[in-house]
């Protein structure tokens, strides 16, 4: 097990060193000068070349490329251009919101996903069934976006049981879950949607098998077969997916934070976008890159536990 983990480190190694370089490249070629966007159009070109020299714009290119790779593997990723602060400090700053927006959605749709998706399998081509795929099926077919938008047309603006803004600065438990309701449940709907495919999937597998008719014909319970000796031999499946829909998750918490204005990650790299902030787009890419590749390899440790005939390879 551990050469497995120490290849699969390695290859998210290359990985994040490949996704460095592209995020390197495609930032440089941005139009506009980060220089003047800092400094306003009426900066004189004497001011703008010394903070382009100041910044190391003026560098070859290769020389910021490698600045900038060797300081990113050290978990140094500079300053910021317009406010001159560490971007790990701005980062570490709201990212405990994208966290625990993305852990909330994260639960939300797996705890509606598993149990949609083994009462659609137990009751094939029924109505619950019908109900379940359609319910999947529009679920994928919404953007985090929109289904965000929709969310807050309905119970915001038009019952107002929920806040329109999600600002992060409720001073009470009950309102910070107010707050939290609408971007949980725009995330959680369409992570729901990916697990209850799955989950049906694997079930009507699972339960077409011997060992299930030999169960039910021994007198076990229905629902401990359903449960325990179905649901268990599904596990991996539904671990996979959770983990592969983890990386999309935090992706769409970004369109989510900006439509409901709540701080994180998404608020944080449009405002990098808006200011043309170089370093700190890129250390925002960073993070993001990390994220993804750790929540990718994670799903593929426990495979062992939960099915002893898995051999590491």
């Amino acid at each position: 097990m551990l050469t497995f983990i120490l290849k699969r480190l390695g290859f998210a190694l290359i990985t994040l060193i490949c996704v460095l370089t592209l995020v390197f490249l495609v930032v440089r070629i941005l139009p506009g000068d980060p220089a003047l966007v800092i400094l306003g159009d009426q900066a004189s070109p004497d001011s703008v070349a010394a903070l382009r020299d100041r910044l190391g714009l003026n560098d070859p290119i290769l020389v910021q490329y490698a600045s900038f790779l060797g300081r990113a593997l050290q978990g140094d990723l500079g300053n910021s251009m317009v406010t001159g602060r560490p971007v790990t400090s701005e980062i570490l700053n709201v990212l405990p919101y994208t966290l625990e927006l993305t852990f909330a959605a994260l639960v939300l749709g797996t705890v509606l996903g598993v149990p949609a998706g083994v009462w659609a399998a137990v009751r094939r081509n029924r109505i619950p069934d019908y109900l379940m795929r359609l319910v999947s099926l529009i679920g994928l077919s919404l953007p985090a976006f929109v289904a965000a938008i929709i969310l807050m047309m309905v119970f915001a603006i038009h019952f107002g049981w929920f806040p329109v803004i999600s600002a992060g600065n409720a001073e009470t438990l009950t309102e910070r879950l107010r707050q939290m309701a609408l971007p949980t449940l725009a995330l959680a709907l369409i992570m729901m949607a990916y697990i209850t495919r799955v989950t049906r999937s694997a079930m009507l597998e699972v339960l077409s098998q011997d060992f299930v008719r030999t169960a039910r014909a021994k007198g076990v319970s229905p629902s401990r077969v359903v449960w325990t000796h179905a649901l268990g031999n599904c596990l991996i499946p539904i671990t996979t997916v959770v983990g592969l829909y983890l990386g999309i998750l935090i992706g769409n918490s970004v369109l989510t934070e900006i439509v409901f204005s709540r701080p994180g990650l998404g608020k944080l790299i449009l405002t990098a976008l808006t200011q043309r902030d170089y370093t700190l787009l890129q250390g925002m890419i960073v993070v993001y890159t990390l994220m993804v590749v750790v929540v990718n390899l994670a799903p593929d440790l426990p495979y062992g536990l939960l099915d002893p005939r898995i051999q590491y390879k």
